[in-house]
């Protein structure tokens, strides 16, 4: 409530950049559920800090790697291997040194969501 502009942009910027979303957007994990426990249990640093709060804020050019100890687990093998989805625009990512970097904050059209979002809607629910 406290930020300017649109608030459903705001929402949906605010849901991006969290540590566990940016890891998927980043293709080092296949579903957000993975990213939210390969963020848990430790195997990503943050500008080169362990970091294991899935709901952190990244911000504007904080590097996201990968742990050196944890580049070579299947899971983040075959995410990163994946053709399923594309890397949006708003991150930059080099899948051969598992690190990536978060370069700003996205607005809805940016982001590559499945379905049609309408988080106006979720606002004017939550308004009430």
């Amino acid at each position: 409530m406290r930020r300017k502009g649109d608030t459903s942009e705001n929402l949906i910027e605010l849901l991006e950049r969290r540590l566990d979303a940016v890891i998927y957007r980043l293709k080092f994990a296949i579903t957000p559920f993975a990213s939210r426990q390969l963020v848990s249990h430790g195997h990503v640093m943050i500008n080169g800090k362990r970091l294991n709060i899935p709901s952190y804020q990244v911000k504007n050019d904080d590097v996201v790697e990968i742990r050196e100890k944890s580049k070579q687990l299947a899971v983040v093998l075959d995410a990163a291997q994946s053709s399923e989805r594309d890397v949006p625009e708003y991150v930059e990512v080099d899948h051969r040194a598992m690190k990536g970097k978060f370069l700003r904050a996205p607005k809805l059209a940016d982001v590559p969501y499945p379905v049609q979002m309408e988080p106006h809607l979720v606002v004017e629910f939550y308004s009430r």
